[in-house]
């Protein structure tokens, strides 16, 4: 996909650079990156599933058809649209690849303030996780870190936007962050057209974090912006095949970008989505580093039959994940922006 020149306001440069393997987990289990096999990044190699024992693979296939057939149909659309409204869904995680793990958990535990939750190395398929946040996995948004073995450097691309952490005082945070040798790339002030204060600092691979003053806040970790080319379209898959809420939207004519809030729930209390449309820009190159954003629901067939009939592209089907029994589903946005279902009662039985 070409890249197209970015609006000022809300706007990035990609930054060219050779493709590499992506093997980012979805889950918190080894098995679950080598499930996505019908999901392999052209170029690489096929993911091997390393714990597999005789008559494994013959076994998940008919327990995803057994699973498969309890699946329920929808009498029309309106049902499975208000259905997803209803559904238990919460945002799980964000998934991400960096190029110097020991660097960024670093980083983002003495700059950001967040904690190491949990690490996994997993030498067989040469990769590295790391879950970091501002509180456990069963309650926090938090973000998942992949890191394999000799890639040192990944693009960002010009589409994926930034991270949003709300903190009780931008300046003070941005003076440890300076302290500590990160970067600075917005000084602490009020926002473009608006009230709150707000700076912007860069991870060691370029990562960009908003910093948003915002006190008391239950979920620091609290956006993750993504650039779209039609916002409106956008914002309805949001809404009909996600079951997300339109939180509120923003249009700023002076900087040429409009904004719209996607969530859950509301914005100061939960992890959201936000949404920029600069004015003219109908798409963006995306890179290789960005992943995913992980998103919990009480039935993954369901969730997908919802994508299906809102007019989303399911691009791995409903299912549980060969070896083990958590079950996911994956989708594309309007825009090539995927998100990942994970059932609730599997992944709170990974974290036990």
């Amino acid at each position: 996909m070409r890249t197209l020149p970015v609006a000022a306001g809300r706007g990035a440069v990609a930054c060219a650079a050779t493709p590499v393997p992506r093997r980012s987990l979805l889950l918190s289990t080894a098995a679950a990156g080598a499930a996505l096999q019908s999901e392999q990044v052209p170029g690489t190699r096929p993911l091997t599933l390393t714990r597999n024992v005789a008559g494994a693979g013959a076994a998940a296939k008919i327990r995803a058809s057994a699973d498969a057939a309890q699946a329920a149909t929808f009498a029309s659309t309106d049902e499975a649209f208000s259905w997803a409204k209803k559904d238990n869904r919460r945002l799980l995680h964000v998934v991400y690849q960096v190029g110097d793990l020991d660097k960024t958990i670093k980083f983002y535990t003495e700059c950001l303030g967040m904690k190491l939750l949990r690490k996994r190395d997993i030498p067989e398929e040469k990769y590295t996780n790391a879950f970091l946040g501002y509180g456990p996995e069963e309650s926090h948004f938090v973000v998942e870190l992949t890191y394999n073995y000799g890639v040192d450097k990944y693009d960002i691309g010009a589409g994926f936007g930034h991270f949003g952490i709300g903190v009780e005082d931008v300046a003070k945070t941005v003076e440890l962050i300076r302290a500590k040798g990160g970067k600075v790339t917005r000084e602490p002030g009020p926002v473009k057209g608006g009230k709150t204060v707000i700076a912007f600092v860069e991870d060691p691979d370029g990562y960009k974090f908003e910093i948003i003053e915002r006190p008391g806040t239950p979920e620091p970790l609290c956006q993750v912006m993504l650039r779209v080319g039609n916002l409106d379209h956008a914002i309805s898959f949001y809404e009909k095949a996600c079951g997300m809420q339109l939180l509120r939207k923003r249009d700023n004519p002076e900087y040429k970008y409009t904004v719209a809030m996607m969530g859950y729930g509301p914005e100061d209390k939960n992890a959201v989505l936000e949404l920029t449309y600069n004015y003219g820009v109908t798409e963006y190159a995306k890179g290789n580093a960005y992943a995913q954003i992980a998103i919990g629901t009480d039935d993954v067939y369901k969730t997908a039959e919802v994508v299906k009939l809102s007019g989303g592209q399911v691009v791995r089907e409903p299912g549980p994940l060969p070896g083990i029994n958590t079950k996911i589903t994956s989708i594309l946005d309007p825009d090539g922006w995927k998100s990942v279902f994970v059932d609730n009662i599997d992944f709170a039985k990974e974290l036990e």
